[in-house]
């Protein structure tokens, strides 16, 4: 007996089927129209429907690129459950390359959202009611902000054995459990009694290479975890490493940084992270940790602030 059609945004989609459809978000001030792009992939056989999910901040575009190739890959017809991919979520921040909305709010602290709030909560409420409540699972893909990079990471409800289990299954350099902020998709999804994965990887404005290409290769294991493709996919060539605290290093002035580690490097108390300097030269001031960790991101902007945020650790 063939399975049930699957109803998305006015379309029946068969078992087997694949359909690209768009969920209106609504207009530009010169009237015209913005739409989600959604690609509905219906499973030949019964399994679970999740979503994938790219660019809640605009130009995190990490997620663009591994959802449309995990898209090349998967195929309805060997595939059981569903699928829903929506590798452009924030589409007015994405169109100007921005984290925000054009009110200035930020789409990942809108959640759930309303039906008659701003442009940033009825954006939230959407892809609410549109897409998470179809689904029992979701990948939601960010890159670095603000002129920082990541190293590729899972981040989630790890004391969740179910999350735990898929979260290792993805094969991530590295795993932290932590607690969402209110607002954030991954919050509400939680309040929903739904699981989420949250995949950290790259800088923004990039399809940073080796987050793609981890990215994708754990999104294909994750889905063979949940018995969702037939394939096997390779393992990760080690166990994640395991983290429950992260925290940044600072600079102590303003000037120039040069950095002297590199992501995924494993650094000891009083380490040296790098040096700041002035532009005529000078001995500078090193930056140093305080406690060990392992290297999670680092910003690749040279120029730096009093204050600012220069290198994020783990402790593994």
């Amino acid at each position: 007996m063939s399975r049930e059609r699957f109803s998305f945004v006015g379309e029946d989609i068969p078992a087997g089927g694949r359909r690209q459809l768009e969920i209106p978000a609504g207009r530009l001030p010169s009237g015209s129209y913005l739409h989600l792009p959604v690609e509905v992939l219906h499973g030949v056989d019964p399994g679970p429907t999740i979503w994938l999910s790219g660019a809640i901040h605009g130009d995190e575009i990490v997620g663009v690129e591994i959802i449309r190739r995990i898209l090349d890959h998967l195929d309805p017809e060997a595939l059981a459950g569903t699928v829903i991919a929506t590798p452009v979520v924030n589409v007015f921040g994405f169109v100007t390359e921005s984290r925000y909305l054009p009110d200035r709010r930020d789409l990942n602290r809108s959640f759930p959202g309303s039906r008659t709030g701003s442009l940033a909560s009825r954006l939230a409420r959407l892809f609410m009611d549109e897409v998470v409540a179809r689904c029992s699972f979701g990948i939601d893909y960010h890159a670095g902000s603000d002129d920082r990079t990541n190293l590729p990471q899972i981040r989630g409800n790890l004391d969740d054995e179910e999350t735990r289990r898929l979260a290792r299954a993805f094969g991530p350099r590295v795993m932290i459990h932590s607690k969402p902020q209110k607002g954030t998709l991954r919050h509400a999804v939680l309040k929903k009694g739904k699981r989420v994965l949250l995949f950290e990887g790259g800088e923004p404005r990039r399809f940073s290479p080796l987050a793609v290409v981890e990215g994708v290769s754990g999104t294909l294991r994750t889905l063979a975890a949940l018995e969702m493709t037939p394939d096997t996919p390779a393992e990760a060539s080690q166990p994640p490493r395991e983290a429950r605290s992260t925290y940044w290093v600072r600079s102590s002035r303003g000037g120039i940084f040069h950095l002297e580690v590199e992501l995924g490097q494993q650094v000891g108390a009083g380490t040296r992270l790098g040096t700041v300097r002035d532009p005529i030269g000078g001995k500078g001031a090193p930056v140093k940790t305080r406690k060990g960790g392992l290297v999670l991101g680092h910003t690749v902007n040279p120029l730096v602030n009093l204050g600012d945020a220069l290198v994020h650790l783990a402790q593994v």
